[in-house]
């Protein structure tokens, strides 16, 4: 059963997920966007069956910083 917590985590991870794309067209190859937002997408795919609020937070905050330093070299 999801909690308060999930949904409200589930919404975060559709804004990160939008942020992304947003931020992929700072990326001037084309082939390096797609894939960008192709990884960020896996991650959610790989991710989904998470159920522990922590673990989810934690899972994150990991790909956000790994996003922003993808990004940062981009």
């Amino acid at each position: 059963m999801l909690t308060l917590k999930h949904f409200v985590l589930q919404k975060e991870v559709l804004n990160l997920y939008r942020q992304v794309i947003r931020a992929s067209r700072s990326i001037p190859d084309p082939a390096a966007r797609s894939e960008t937002v192709a990884w960020f997408r896996r991650e959610i795919e790989r991710n989904k069956h998470l159920t522990d609020i922590s673990v989810i937070e934690n899972t994150m905050n990991t790909t956000l910083r790994e996003l922003r330093q993808v990004l940062r070299v981009s």
